[in-house]
């Protein structure tokens, strides 16, 4: 994307403002929701809803309250349908012209870290180039995820054909804004067994869920129940970054959980729900009533066999603390790898440079075979091969002997024998969703809650969302299907919150999911389950590839390395609902997929 300013950059003019009294409004606020319409729920004569002047938002930005304005560029230096990164001094701003208007946003996506100035312009918001999350360009709010939080924005106007931008510092420097959330207004004693929403998982749906219900105004009590020890934490990171701590990893602190009236109650497993009651018992007896419940308690690995229990070198990789002793026990030691799940390629990726060596064990010949067809998965093959990774097939195992509470090794058919100091098993996963048999609550044959748009379960109050449920897809003619994305998981958790606030809204997400490896990071829209075709752009040997993934005549999903922006354009394309036909892709010319609207 090259430059397409014909004018030199103009003498920036710096003025630094206090914040008169009189304008003393938060930037970038949106406004709560109504009320909770759960008024009638509550037990005991508590009392009732405040109304929407009763919940004042927190302030985002504190003393001191400065401001810097700087000339940026000249009204004609952008035209319409592009970006640009401005500096103003005390940080940097993204720069929006579309129909004929200036608007002015933070310019880094604040899930990673993204330059969206490098992502694609649409309608009325910017994507991520990285993972897809969408920012409104008028209010900065998340509109798509994934991510948490939204973006501020800045004052724009123009004076004698220059563009001046007035932003408040501390807003330059954090690129981000949580949005404005109702506190509760209920008298309740935290032992007290009822909670007008209970939460069952901390994971993105769970957290999204909760923290969409407080952004829409609800003002009564929240309770997020985990198995986890930790507060939220960014899961995906756990196979790509092994030494990371749950501290570095955290979504939400136990502080803004607090501070926000929503109540973290650890390592609790749920053991039964009594949806006739509208209950739920824990393993350690705890029993609470629910007036809505959120079920969104992801997947769990798949469980091997193997001679010798009660082992302390092998892994699921489920918390920080598996990832922090598979680096420890890794280090120049002998590290096997089941299963070519992404989780399970990631982790092989993250212990080259710290094992003696690395084998993986696959039930298919290449991995991501069934995910990114045979193609890609024998040139990210041989990227691992080229870091000394070795391949061998589940078919080839003969047993894994664990002895003195050690897996000690794991022998081939062939007689060989792979040395196993530590082991990681990621050979598939199930739905985590076992205490639910006697519920009465509709699953399907592989343990699967089944919802609908709404994500509303059969039973009456129930919600669920992520890896757990299958959920109608639209672009598949609402088939029930499952998608454990990260991205998706926040999806079902914001549209399951506003279902309990009878303001449902359609899926209209497009599935976005990626993996890093060796410093490279694969991308991925679209749902491209039952593809009968690969459309491949681009040179595989290099990495630096677009693959289309095909159904009959019509592109479903898309993969790339090295091709920025293009899977978030096509994201971008389907998610506005048009089609993107296998001829459209086939004649290698994609230019017109590519965003050249951004500088």
């Amino acid at each position: 994307m090259g430059g397409c300013f014909s004018k030199p950059k103009p003498v920036e003019v710096k003025v630094e403002l206090s914040l008169l009294d009189k304008e003393k409004e938060m930037d970038g606020l949106s406004p709560n929701g109504k009320a909770s319409p759960f008024a009638d729920c509550r037990p005991n004569g508590a009392l009732g809803h405040g109304s929407d002047d009763d919940s004042t938002p927190l302030a985002l930005y504190h003393k001191p309250r400065e401001y810097v304005e700087v000339s940026v560029c000249h009204v004609k230096d952008l035209e319409n349908e592009q970006m640009r990164e401005v500096d103003l001094g005390s940080g940097r701003a993204l720069l929006i012209k579309q129909r004929g208007e200036f608007s002015a946003i933070g310019h880094k996506c604040p899930h990673y870290g993204a330059p969206l100035v490098k992502g694609v312009l649409s309608k009325g918001h910017v994507r991520c180039p990285w993972h897809g999350a969408c920012f409104n360009i008028a209010t900065g709010d998340i509109e798509d995820f994934p991510g948490l939080d939204s973006l501020p924005t800045f004052q724009v106007r123009v004076e004698k054909d220059k563009v001046i931008i007035r932003a408040n510092k501390q807003a330059l420097q954090s690129q981000r804004r949580s949005k404005a959330m109702a506190r509760c207004s209920a008298v309740i004693n935290s032992s007290t067994g009822f909670s007008h929403v209970l939460i069952i998982g901390s994971g993105p749906a769970g957290l999204v869920c909760a923290e969409t219900l407080r952004q829409e105004g609800f003002t009564d009590r929240i309770v997020m129940c985990t198995m986890d020890r930790h507060p939220p934490y960014d899961r995906p990171k756990l196979s790509k970054s092994l030494e990371s701590t749950a501290e570095q990893l955290r979504l939400r602190s136990a502080d803004f959980l607090r501070d926000h009236d929503i109540e973290l109650i650890t390592e609790k497993e749920a053991v039964l729900v009594d949806v006739k009651s509208r209950s739920v018992t824990f393993g350690d007896g705890l029993k609470m009533d629910y007036r809505k419940l959120f079920i969104a308690t992801g997947s769990s690995p798949k469980p091997m066999s193997y001679k010798g229990k009660d082992v302390r070198n092998v892994f699921h990789l489920c918390t920080p603390e598996d990832a922090n002793s598979i680096a420890q026990l890794s280090n120049n030691k002998n590290a096997v790898i089941v299963g070519t799940s992404f989780v399970g390629m990631e982790v092989a990726a993250a212990l080259t440079d710290k094992a003696h060596s690395v084998s993986v064990i696959g039930i298919e010949s290449v991995p991501f075979k069934q995910a990114l067809g045979e193609k890609v998965g024998k040139a990210l093959m041989k990227l691992f091969e080229a870091n000394r990774v070795k391949f061998y097939m589940m078919s080839e195992v003969s047993e894994m002997v664990g002895h003195h509470g050690q897996l000690k090794e794991v022998v081939l058919n062939s007689g060989k024998v792979l040395r196993a100091d530590v082991c990681v098993i990621r050979a598939g996963s199930v739905p985590a969703t076992g205490f639910l048999k006697q519920s009465g609550i509709n699953m399907d044959s592989k343990g699967f809650i089944t919802v609908n748009k709404m994500m509303q379960t059969s039973a009456d109050g129930v919600f669920a969302g992520g890896d757990a449920v299958t959920f109608p897809f639209p672009p598949r003619n609402n088939k029930k299907v499952n998608i454990p994305h990260w991205q998706m998981a926040h999806v079902h958790g914001r549209m399951a919150a506003l279902s309990m606030m009878d303001r449902a809204a359609d899926i209209k997400t497009v599935p976005f999911f990626w993996s890093a490896m060796f410093g490279k990071t694969l991308r991925y829209a679209g749902y491209g389950d039952g593809f009968d075709d690969v459309i491949i752009q681009g040179d595989l040997d290099e990495l630096r590839f677009v693959a289309f993934y095909t159904r009959s005549e019509e592109v479903v999903a898309v993969a790339s390395m090295n091709y920025d922006p293009i899977v978030s354009r096509v994201a971008e394309v389907l998610g506005s609902g048009k089609t993107i036909k296998k001829r459209d892709v086939e004649t290698g010319d994609i230019s017109w997929l590519i965003d050249k609207g951004s500088q």
